[in-house]
């Protein structure tokens, strides 16, 4: 193998590297606003129309309410938004924040830290009446 065309092997890689880097590409970037979960739950769950969204002190999740009492939770993958409807039975506070059971393996239990009952409560106070 010639040494130059080595040389120019890894010239090209890091040029590459150095363009994803510059383009933030493959970087997970947290959720900056209860707008940006709420358009993603909206866009990816049919019929859903976000009431309320709030997102982890993180940024890595938030959860989303629609104004019939659905509730998804939302969490960084990537560039985008990965979003999945749950039952309001997998919600649960935790010390650090409310854990969300998705029941699927893949998309796994996402915590929203930061975020307590009583600020979900306030997402969704139709379903916290007496």
């Amino acid at each position: 193998m010639k040494w130059t065309m080595l040389a120019g092997s890894l010239l090209a890689v890091l040029a590459l590297a150095g363009i994803a880097w510059a383009l933030k590409l493959g970087r997970d970037r947290p959720i900056e606003s209860p707008e940006e979960a709420a358009d993603a739950a909206d866009a990816a769950l049919a019929g859903f129309v976000t009431a309320g969204a709030v997102v982890g002190a993180d940024g890595a999740a938030a959860l989303a309410v629609d104004g019939g009492g659905r509730v998804a939770v939302c969490k960084r993958h990537g560039a985008r938004i990965a979003v999945r409807e749950v039952a309001w039975t997998a919600v649960r506070a935790t010390p650090e924040g409310m854990r969300v059971d998705t029941g699927e393996r893949r998309f796994g239990a996402v915590t929203v830290a930061g975020v307590n009952a009583l600020d979900v409560r306030r997402l969704a106070p139709q379903l916290t009446r007496v």
